[in-house]
């Protein structure tokens, strides 16, 4: 099971009608019950300048990464001004609000599990409380977060990956470098850098984000996963197979991979490919990827 598709942001034009819980916010759902999905909801999101979401929490995951204008998060005690690049992680039964106290619309792409419950179903899943949100105020209070005060929680920044040779270059002196570890690194293999964003180390239980680039002749090989994938791509153009089927996907599209679904991904281009990728529900500690290749070999005795 999978779904291709592509964001048209011209929805984000036509916020919702404003509700005591919410002004100026519009939303689009990507992925979810609609596209195969039981784990997984994707969604573009936007504020209009002055736009707020009244302080809630879920009984649902959520992560979002900022994609255009300047956000303010309420979270955790902490007012932060989010912007392109960064990202946040909200908790289970974390207390939140979103506003946009600039003079430009925010875009964002977000991620919940479990699935956001209908709003006319049995039960609820969001609770509000608070009163309405003047903007203005928390744009007094709030800051850009300091990425490098290790207080700071559920927040972080990366705009992607630079050429491998460049960034697995080492180029600073030995002493006085600038401190770098496990949170700051990355995976590469077959052309391929991931930086992970939001995962257990992160704060997170159910979920994982993070950034994919990939090099010109970058490949990943077809194989499956006993989890479901999203793929939100944010600039070049590579050549997909899902399910034996061939795609050509660019900037603004989008991909659901369900589980057993079998994707592989080939960057034939001349250009380098990033895009922001999520599992739900987290990957296991051993046998996430399933390499068709590796079990082929098999088949042939029956």
């Amino acid at each position: 099971m999978h779904f291709v598709g592509n964001v048209d942001w011209s929805f984000a034009d036509r916020p919702a009608p404003s509700t005591t819980n919410a002004v100026g916010l519009a939303r689009k759902v990507l992925v979810g019950p609609q596209t195969g999905a039981i784990h997984t909801e994707l969604a573009a999101g936007a504020l209009t300048p002055a736009g707020w979401i009244r302080r809630h929490i879920h009984s649902f995951e959520e992560a979002l990464y900022v994609l255009q204008g300047d956000l303010l998060l309420d979270i955790d005690g902490h007012i932060h001004c989010l912007a392109a690049g960064d990202y946040a992680l909200i908790p289970i039964g974390t207390w939140h609000a979103l506003a946009n106290a600039s003079g430009a619309q925010v875009r964002w792409v977000s991620l919940n599990t479990p699935l956001r419950l209908p709003t006319d179903g049995p039960r609820r899943d969001t609770f509000y409380a608070g009163s309405a949100i003047d903007p203005d105020p928390l744009d007094a209070i709030g800051r850009p977060p300091d990425f490098g005060d290790p207080s700071i929680r559920y927040v972080g920044h990366y705009d992607g990956t630079p050429p491998q040779a460049e960034a697995l270059g080492v180029n600073d002196p030995a002493r006085g470098s600038a401190p770098a570890g496990m949170d700051t690194a990355i995976r590469a293999y077959s052309g391929i850098s991931v930086k992970m964003l939001i995962d257990r180390n992160f704060g997170a239980d159910l979920m994982t984000m993070f950034m994919v680039d990939y090099e010109i002749g970058g490949a990943a090989l077809p194989h499956d996963h006993p989890f479901e994938e999203t793929y939100f791509f944010l600039d070049g153009d590579i050549e997909a197979e899902l399910d034996g089927k061939t795609y050509h996907l660019r900037a603004g599209d989008f991909v659901f991979a369900g589980v057993g679904s079998v994707h592989g991904f080939y960057n034939t281009g001349t250009e380098r490919v990033r895009w922001i990728e999520t599992q739900a529900p987290q990957p296991p500690a051993r046998h996430a990827n399933r390499w068709l290749a590796s079990w082929k070999r098999f088949e042939a005795g029956g």
